[in-house]
């Protein structure tokens, strides 16, 4: 069993490349540690919209934007400019942790180990990966606890993972009855696949549950949608959308012109 002792992260201040969460949109929730690594950076990396987000935070730097699908130039790029001795923040939204950049980074480090990168000065490179608020998370929120007991996530894009391998996983959640958040749910070349994943989740629960979709979640232009599972179409949504569908638990409830969502984790029993 591997055991080691982790830097201390109370104090930002020395490390070269920081992998920063964004947050889904609103400002307010970048969370004062994720603000803190922008302040120390001196050149921030990432997709141009990922820049947007940390508003004035992001003034006085060095920007570097690379557009979507340049996800391993970005982390290459943030790679050798900490190597190159400046302090460098390669940002995401949401959390960087989650379908972002960070697994990129890991997956170059690791690839330098194994001999199949020549960029050796990489390992001397001291990496602090800072955790933020997820679009699952602020989906939840927007509508009340859609997120209160066990839930998953799986990503419907197939460009880098098998569409049988994604089929499997949807039918894991659908029969362990786990709420189940849709990350990449459409793109303009795919409009198939969250029907299909809405079909096979109809397998195992009713049509009445709930789903919520959020879109630009917690911006200004932020939209909040909630239908039943029956009614979810791929046509009503688009890659800025978060899908989450409830288990066969989760409750739709109104308070005249108030709509909640939330799963029980049956308290119930001791009301």
């Amino acid at each position: 069993m591997a055991s080691y002792q982790p830097s201390n992260q109370s104090t930002i201040n020395m490390t070269q490349l920081y992998l920063v969460s964004a947050g889904p949109g609103d400002a307010h929730l970048i969370t004062p540690k994720s603000a803190s690594a922008i302040n120390a950076a001196s050149d921030i990396v990432a997709y141009g919209l990922y820049i947007d987000l940390l508003g004035d935070m992001g003034r006085g730097k060095t920007h570097h934007e690379l557009p979507l699908g340049e996800e391993i130039g970005r982390a290459r790029l943030a790679l050798n400019l900490a190597a190159s001795g400046k302090v460098t923040a390669l940002v995401s939204s949401g959390d960087i942790g989650i379908y972002a950049m960070a697994t990129v980074v890991f997956e170059l480090l690791d690839n330098q180990l194994a001999g199949k990168e020549d960029n050796p000065e990489w390992l001397d490179i001291d990496i602090q990966v800072i955790p933020g608020i997820s679009a699952m998370q602020a989906n939840s929120s927007s509508v009340g606890a859609l997120l209160g007991h066990d839930f998953c996530t799986v990503s419907l894009s197939d460009l880098l993972t098998p569409w049988e391998t994604i089929i499997k996983r949807v039918h894991s959640a659908g029969s362990g009855d786990f709420v189940v958040s849709f990350y990449n749910p459409v793109s303009i070349k795919r409009n198939w696949q969250l029907n299909t994943a809405r079909d096979i989740l109809l397998e195992y629960r009713p049509g009445s549950t709930p789903v919520v979709l959020g879109r630009n979640l917690t911006r200004e232009d932020h939209k909040i949608s909630i239908i039943r599972l029956d009614q979810l179409d791929a046509k009503d949504v688009d890659m800025f959308t978060c899908v989450s569908v409830g288990n066969s638990e989760s409750k739709h409830i109104v308070n005249g012109d108030k709509h909640w969502v939330y799963t029980p984790r049956g308290y119930s029993k001791k009301l």
